[in-house]
């Protein structure tokens, strides 16, 4: 259909100048001002930006996984679950199990077993003795058999006595892809784990101290009682030399399991894990998943301690952030959970606790927070969680799981995060 020609009315031609000079600038301010006003404070929360979104994202890996370490939330996975050979990933759930179950200081000695294991090795000799804490930074840096066999006979009375206890320690934090057969890593019947797992199994170790100074270590001298010389074990991470603020974790190979990494970096004090199975280009792929978390899944704080709830006189006990992409954000809803009130002595009622606030992505729990009175004395950390709830209508507050140590709280965190 042809367009009707407009009418040009008298006058019109010599006004067009003039009009031009006032419109043209009034029309170029309204543009430059919308999206300010669009992206406010307090419209930014809503706000999508869609060159934000993550784009596809690939690896060379068989399967991978990254994680966030503090909130547990798993960013990007692909054949995360899936259940394949892990090599001498194997060993961060080795050494995870001897630090909670050891003492750092014993000494560990050389069975004939542990001396004669085959693959990578500290060349540990026959009734030598090295404490655990020693021994532990040649398992994690250099990869050593004999050292993983001979600390797994040290805490578990045997071998196959440790590994229950790593079978046992993979069902505690919900690894449902996971089972070991050995404390090493080499090729055997019904061992295996998946990308995700070990990526929770990493971020939980990795709040461990003497995990995390172990992993992130480049060279370690140790006593040898057999020579003059020190022992020296350089990391075989290149990771912690190729990648900025990098600080773990773990290498791995076999002949079935191929390469396997396992690593972690820290920037602005977030800290991000990232796991390959079967990857030929795993440094520049753990570079680019790292990257790829650090820029598109940034720590967006929720919320603050001491925050006053809307329309209740009530304060959060503790701030709560997480990893949202800029898309994300307005999928975030908050709900008030109150406690009904009841006689009790117990520590945290008599603090004032009162609820808390749960956190819900796309209707996903992702995490919560105690509140507790204005006025009240709010403890480091809750202990108790009354059991008879009000839950309220969805109202202002903020989410995260209440305080507790990771080694008696994960558990619940994982089932929480993941529907573990």
């Amino acid at each position: 259909m042809l367009k009707r020609k407009p009418k040009i009315y008298a006058g019109y031609s010599q006004l067009l100048p003039k009009i031009r000079v006032f419109v043209l600038p009034l029309a170029l301010l309204l543009v430059l001002t919308l999206p300010l006003t669009l992206l406010s404070p307090q419209a930014a929360w809503g706000a999508v930006k869609k060159e934000e979104f993550p784009p596809a994202f690939t690896t060379h890996a068989q399967a991978s996984s990254l994680i966030d370490v503090t909130s547990g939330r798993i960013i990007y996975s692909a054949e995360g679950d899936r259940e394949l050979r892990i090599a001498s990933l194997t060993k961060i759930m080795t050494a995870i199990v001897a630090i909670e179950h050891g003492r750092l200081q014993d000494p560990v000695k050389v069975s004939p077993t542990a001396y004669a294991k085959e693959g990578s090795s500290l060349f540990l000799q026959k009734g030598e003795q090295m404490t655990l804490e020693n021994m532990l930074y040649g398992l994690m840096l250099r990869s050593g058999n004999d050292a993983a066999s001979a600390i797994a006979e040290h805490v578990g009375g045997t071998e196959e006595g440790f590994v229950h206890l790593m079978n046992e320690k993979a069902v505690e934090l919900g690894l449902s892809h996971s089972h070991f057969a050995n404390p090493h890593g080499l090729d055997a019947e019904g061992h295996y784990s998946s990308a995700n797992d070990m990526a929770r199994l990493t971020a939980y170790a990795l709040h461990n101290p003497t995990f995390s100074r172990i992993v992130k270590t480049e060279l370690k001298k140790a006593p040898n009682p057999n020579e003059s010389w020190d022992y020296s074990w350089h990391n075989k991470n290149k990771m912690l030399r190729l990648y900025e603020g990098a600080d773990g974790v773990k290498t791995g190979f076999t002949k079935k399991a191929f390469r396997c990494l396992v690593s972690s970096a820290t920037r602005d004090g977030r800290q991000l894990a990232a796991v390959t199975l079967n990857d030929g280009d795993d440094w520049n792929d753990h570079a680019r998943m790292l990257d790829y978390g650090f820029r598109y899944y940034p720590l967006i704080p929720i919320t603050d301690k001491q925050q006053p709830i809307d329309g209740y006189p009530l304060l959060t006990g503790t701030s709560f952030a997480y990893p949202l992409h800029d898309g994300e954000k307005a999928q975030l809803h908050k709900r008030l959970v109150l406690y009904k009130k009841a006689k009790s002595n117990r520590a945290d009622v008599s603090f004032g606790l009162r609820g808390r606030v749960e956190f819900l992505l796309e209707g996903k729990l992702i995490g919560s927070v105690p509140v507790y009175d204005k006025g009240s004395l709010l403890p480091a950390r809750s202990t108790v969680q009354p059991q008879q709830e009000i839950p309220t209508a969805q109202a202002p507050a903020s989410h995260g799981i209440q305080e507790r140590t990771w080694t008696s709280g994960w558990s619940e965190i994982l089932r929480n995060l993941f529907g573990a």
